[in-house]
């Protein structure tokens, strides 16, 4: 049976979306093709009609979860008051740790790429904005430095609220973080 592109085209779509909630949830090690594509109600063996490798798909969805992640961003900023204090307000609340699958991949995808050796040039980009983003609502001349200070701390944050089974030392590790980087946010 031959589909229309235009089938192929959303069910390629279809296949990063998923994979990319998938990596930032699970981890790009624990998401087989095989799951990945049968959650779908696709073949196996039909990933490759759409994609050269799992390493292809990995890097076209982190491509994808930076614009998702860009286009929300931009969204839960616009018309804030203090944009810094709300961005980490959002990036370190019990709902985002709760919701990997939707958040920022740097926790857990970050880590993984790392420890496996294989750096991406896509989280090159979405560290780049991110301290961007920080950073131009940093006044001083350390503006640049404390950006790299912050965004460590709320990935680290948000990382380790995530690994912790102790609810209280989970909330703890989310709060005081922000309570800090919002603090340090003002001073700026």
């Amino acid at each position: 049976m031959r589909y229309s592109e235009d089938h192929k085209a959303k069910t390629h779509q279809r296949i990063i979306e998923e994979a990319a909630l998938r990596f930032r949830r699970d981890g790009v090690g624990a998401t087989g093709l095989q799951p990945l594509m049968k959650a779908l109600g696709l073949t196996h063996g039909g990933f490759y009609a759409h994609f050269k490798s799992k390493d292809d798909l990995v890097e076209t969805a982190l491509q994808h979860a930076v614009q998702t992640l860009e286009s929300s961003t931009a969204e839960s900023l616009e018309g804030a008051e203090a944009p810094l204090q709300t961005f980490i307000q959002h990036y370190l609340s019990s709902l985002h740790r709760a919701n990997p699958g939707a958040g920022c991949p740097l926790p857990t995808i970050s880590a993984e790429l790392g420890q496996r050796g294989e750096p991406s040039a896509t989280s090159d980009v979405i560290v780049r904005n991110r301290l961007a983003l920080i950073e131009n609502n940093l006044k001083g001349e350390h503006a640049k430095d404390e950006s790299v200070l912050m965004l460590s701390a709320m990935v680290g944050a948000l990382l380790l609220s995530r690994s912790v089974k102790d609810p209280e030392l989970s909330d703890r590790l989310l709060k005081t973080t922000r309570r800090l980087l919002i603090e340090q946010a003002q001073d700026a």
